[in-house]
């Protein structure tokens, strides 16, 4: 049986790992502001932010920085240069080694008193001079020369034997890396081998590009040929995309070379490739990846700075690194737009360059969609990320959420009443019955009551006085339309956010707590329209003048008219009326106000009270000339008017709502006794 220990919470455990509901309560005000569920998505990967433990999650940004600083660091420390100051000073050393060398072969001629011996050792001791003062300035020609150079000392033939065999092999690793292990101390079957490999691998790349039946097959060439690639690449394609990626790091480094250095190594290269007989194979497999892969950096170039010298292999690691570091930019920079590109990251590579926090981070980046995915919160239509109706509850539970925190307990409670009377809703409790009760019969109190009367056996008789009910809860049911004030004066006044969040909360707490309410939308500006619930989430303010409430009201109540009980407008707004709707349709806009427009909207009032439906307008920013207009609404109408400000406007509008419920009911109950 599995055992769980537990421990006291000290502060040094780590808490959960943060959830698809935190991730969007994280998008929630981006998403309610902007109104572009993708957009928000972005912005949060772009800055980032803290998860359970209270944690920094590196954004887009902070990586990308990271990744430039890393970068420059190599470049600053590095000297490019040290490449073939370092091959030069090897072959120096070498034959240095055959001069000493050399000298020796001359003093062993003379201390053994023989002349002829002495004459001849002199002779070639000076034909070997000669050769070696006149070797090429070029490495390529140094190497070539001392290829064919019968060496005097055995120990300088050593050195540069051994020096051949590393740059070969540092050559090989140079171009391709995952070939060196393969390619090390090869007897001359092997070396076939090697050139077999090549020519099928060209002939396989010939025939692809040209729509041809490719010869050896994949599998059949990595059965044959597979130890040359440990990374055990699964395709022909990521095999491919492998070697161009390792021969464009090479390029790069010939690339930032200046022309002589270049032309140094790129002879060198060549030279040693030749004495491999590899060198065509080479040049014609760097020919087919450059065709099936010309974005793979081939023309990348770096600017060194630093002293640090770099050896041969050195160079070509550091190459990799950076190439490797240019594939990350890449990737974070697509993400910026596409936040599905992180799914591209080698994570484990990302470690090595960045360390563990920022691996950590990108991980954590890249599972964000996903996440939101599978737990049923967003999916993906034509392309974009959309809400599910799941995820815009959970918009709208954040929204009133984080309303109801800023507001006092005492003010809100559970909005239940214990009143109870003719309804639909259970109370759990149970009266007697009597004459005039619905007859909603609890048949369990109803047989015990007859079994405790009768004490006991079957069959068991009912009498009415047995019979006991089900109380249900006294219900009123209202009808509400929230007009939200969409023009540009709202974003510019910083009021959006705090009435476009009202609505979301207002949504939720009406279809979580009064389920049988009516919550109509209205989204006015030059002009009005009805918003259904699951735009909420991306309706933003219209990029136009004018502030209609004339058509706001006339929607409104036509919504209103379709249902039952009580009736009410809650408006929401930062401005006084600037347009109406003309006799032929058109909109009309004017600042400041015309009477034309004032009237229009006055007899909307009067429309909407004649109906019964009371207007509640919450005023943001209110102007002189909004309050003189409002008071002359609430005149009419007999409705209320909240002078309020976007931290408070949510705590006015919930408290508003929730206490005419509690009034409304109350007034039901008085009227039923």
């Amino acid at each position: 049986m599995r055992r769980a220990r537990y421990s006291k919470w000290d502060g040094t455990q780590t808490g959960f790992e943060l959830d698809a509901e935190d991730l969007l309560a994280q998008l929630t005000d981006d998403l309610l502001y902007h109104g572009d569920l993708n957009a928000a998505l972005r912005r949060l990967m772009q800055q980032g932010f803290r998860d359970r433990n209270d944690e920094r999650v590196s954004g887009l940004r902070e990586l990308l920085e990271k990744l430039k600083r890393r970068r420059r660091e190599e470049l600053d420390r590095y000297d490019l240069g040290g490449v073939y100051d370092d091959i030069a000073e090897r072959l120096r050393d070498v034959v240095d080694t055959e001069r000493e060398g050399i000298d020796r072969f001359e003093q062993d001629a003379r201390a053994s008193g023989d002349q002829r011996r002495q004459d001849i050792a002199d002779q070639v001791a000076a034909e070997k001079r000669m050769q070696l003062d006149l070797l090429p300035p070029d490495l390529a020609g140094t190497v070539r020369e001392l290829q064919n150079y019968e060496w005097t000392s055995d120990e300088a033939r050593q050195q540069f034997e051994e020096l051949m065999d590393q740059l070969r092999q540092e050559v090989v690793q140079s171009y391709f890396n995952q070939m060196s292990g393969a390619m090390q101390n090869i007897d001359p079957a092997q070396m076939q081998r090697t050139k077999d490999m090549f020519d099928a691998l060209n002939r396989m790349l010939e025939q692809r590009d040209a729509g041809q039946p490719i010869d050896p097959s994949f599998e059949e060439f990595m059965e044959r040929f597979g130890d040359f690639f440990p990374g055990s690449p699964e395709t022909l394609d990521e095999l491919l995309e492998q070697l161009a990626q390792q021969m464009a790091a090479m390029q790069a480094m010939l690339n930032s070379m200046t022309p002589e250095q270049r032309a140094q190594l790129e002879g060198l290269a060549q030279q040693l490739l030749e004495d491999m007989d590899l060198a065509w194979q080479v040049s014609r497999l760097s020919s087919n990846l450059q065709r099936a892969f010309p974005g793979a950096g081939w023309e990348r170039r770096y600017q060194f700075s630093g002293q640090d010298p770099l050896g041969f292999s050195e160079a070509a690691n550091l190459m990799n690194e950076l190439g490797d570091m240019d594939a990350l930019e890449q990737v974070l920079r697509n993400a910026q737009s596409n936040p599905g590109a992180l799914a591209e990251v080698d994570v484990d590579r990302a470690r090595q360059l960045l360390g563990n926090d920022a691996s950590a981070s990108l991980e954590q980046l890249a599972n964000l969609a996903r996440q939101l995915e599978q737990a049923g919160l967003i999916e993906q239509r034509e392309g974009r990320l959309e809400l599910t109706p799941r995820g815009l509850r959970k918009i709208g539970d954040n929204a009133l959420a984080d309303l109801f925190k800023h507001m006092a307990q005492d003010k809100m409670g559970r909005h239940a009443t214990d009143r109870t009377g003719i309804g639909h809703e259970r109370a759990y409790e149970t009266k007697p019955y009597e004459f005039g009760d619905p007859f909603n019969l609890s048949i369990e109190r109803t047989v015990r009551n007859a079994i405790a009367r009768s004490g006991g056996g079957t069959p068991v008789r009912l009498i009415p006085d047995d019979f006991e009910v089900e109380r249900t809860e006294n219900l009123t049911r209202g009808a509400t339309v929230l007009m939200l004030d969409l023009s540009l004066s709202m974003p510019m006044r910083d009021n959006f956010l705090a009435a476009k969040k009202v609505a979301m909360a207002l949504h939720s707490l009406i279809s979580s707590q009064f389920p049988r309410d009516y919550l109509g939308l209205v989204g006015f500006s030059e002009v009005a329209r009805e918003l259904q619930p699951q735009q909420l989430p991306e309706v933003s303010w219209d990029f136009v003048y004018g502030t209609n409430m004339q058509h706001g009201l006339l929607l409104s109540r036509r919504l209103l008219s379709r249902q039952t009980g009580t009736k009410q407008i809650i408006m929401i707004t930062d401005g006084e009326p600037t347009a109406h709707i003309q006799p032929n349709g058109e909109p009309f806009f004017s600042y400041p106000p015309v009477q034309e427009t004032v009237d229009a909207t006055l007899a909307e009032v009067m429309r909407c009270t004649r109906e019964g439906i009371r207007i509640n307008t919450f005023m943001l920013d209110a102007t002189t000339y909004l309050k003189g207009f409002v008071e002359k609404l609430t005149q009419m109408n007999r409705g209320r008017a909240f002078f309020t400000t976007p931290e408070t406007l949510g705590s006015f509008v919930l408290v508003d709502f929730i206490e005419q419920k509690r009034a409304l009911r109350g007034a039901r109950h008085a009227r039923g006794a």
